[in-house]
């Protein structure tokens, strides 16, 4: 018996988490739903979109699985996502990208895995608003030590990028690889201009690389990365990143295979581990049984190997192929124009899925 803290999240994310539990369910695995509320509507409740009591539930049950979090731009509201990966240390952000036959898009066989690092970066919080003390007060600093002209209608946010951090997620990305028989990691960075981050962030991905011979390694810069994914994706295996290059990698690669609907992810620390789709909470869409909860259900596909549960994120893995590749029971993001059967909603996915899974 697994005791899993089960996030619902906001907008489309109670509907794609009850999918997600209705086809883990079918398994066989035996699961409790420690059942959790953080985000928006929370946040509208009790003033607090992350209650201590959801940290608690992770903490104790170590594993969580979460439907996407509305996050508003230009608040004070801050991001659940981010402050969970930092309250938890759950420094790895793991996002497969694999294309599976039936999907309509421009490339075939892309089978890439990013590894992004979640704590550090301008990610960190460390940031300063326009107008206020402090922000003069380091405006000024920074004039003095470098000599560079800031201007004082400014917002600054610090890039942190430590030895540390940088040399576990590299460790993970080279782990990772070995575990699931990969055979090359890139790291990305944009070390040719800020030397003093990106440039340490590429020096000890060298040294970590050092470790690891039987793994291939190479180095690329994020913009020039950028396009080589898009012409020659199939080059590349695991990409191991900086926060805010990950984040913008991670979409660019979920686009080859068929958009975010398709994109699985996780949050692993040493001691914790969150599951979620990459893609948002989708408000306009909240309750019409309509989006595609393949990104969710593939995440559970992730937790469930975390688990030692092997077996059953097999079915569900060949299920989820099985259903796009029939293209029959799919949600309408993934019907093809020329396609004259309709598109089916968010809970006949499910129980498409839970029919097949059944049935091995």
């Amino acid at each position: 018996m697994h005791t899993i803290t089960l996030i619902p999240g906001d907008g489309i994310g109670p509907e794609i988490s009850s999918a997600m539990v209705k086809v883990v369910e079918s398994t066989g695995v035996e699961i409790k739903w420690d059942i959790q509320y953080a985000g928006e509507e929370i946040y509208l409740k009790e003033g607090n979109p992350l209650p201590d009591k959801v940290i608690d539930s992770i903490k104790k049950n170590k594993v969580a699985i979460k439907g996407p979090i509305t996050t508003p731009v230009g608040t004070g509201f801050r991001s659940v996502n981010v402050t969970l990966r930092q309250e938890l240390d759950l420094y790895a952000c793991v996002r497969p990208c694999k294309s599976f036959k039936g999907v309509n898009t421009k490339y075939e066989n892309v089978d890439l895995v990013i590894i992004r690092e979640n704590t550090e970066d301008l990610y960190a919080g460390v940031e300063f608003k326009k107008g206020e003390k402090d922000t003069l007060d380091l405006i000024d600093f920074i004039s003095l030590k470098t000599g560079k002209k800031i201007r004082e209608d400014s917002g600054i946010s610090i890039k942190p990028i430590s030895v540390f951090g940088t040399e576990r997620i590299v460790k993970f990305a080279f782990e990772y690889a070995r575990k699931n028989g990969r055979k090359k990691v890139t790291a990305v960075h944009k070390a040719n201009i800020m030397k003093h981050t990106d440039g340490l962030f590429l020096e000890v991905a060298r040294q970590v690389a050092s470790r690891y011979p039987d793994i291939e390694f190479e180095d690329k810069i994020v913009d020039n990365m950028c396009m080589q994914l898009v012409l020659k994706p199939e080059l590349y295996d695991v990409l191991v990143l900086p926060n805010l290059y990950g984040d913008i990698i991670s979409d660019l690669a979920a686009g080859l295979i068929g958009g975010l609907g398709l994109a699985p992810g996780a949050n692993i620390g040493d001691e914790y581990a969150v599951f979620e789709p990459t893609h948002g909470s989708a408000p306009k869409y909240k309750g019409l049984n309509k989006v595609n909860p393949f990104a969710i259900i593939l995440s559970a596909v992730m937790m469930l190997k975390h688990l030692g549960e092997d077996e059953a994120a097999n079915k569900i893995q060949r299920a989820v192929a099985e259903i796009i590749e029939e293209g029959k029971f799919v949600t309408y993001d993934m019907k093809s124009p020329n396609d004259p059967n309709p598109p089916v909603g968010t809970q006949e996915v499910a129980e498409a899925l839970v029919k097949k899974i059944k049935s091995y």
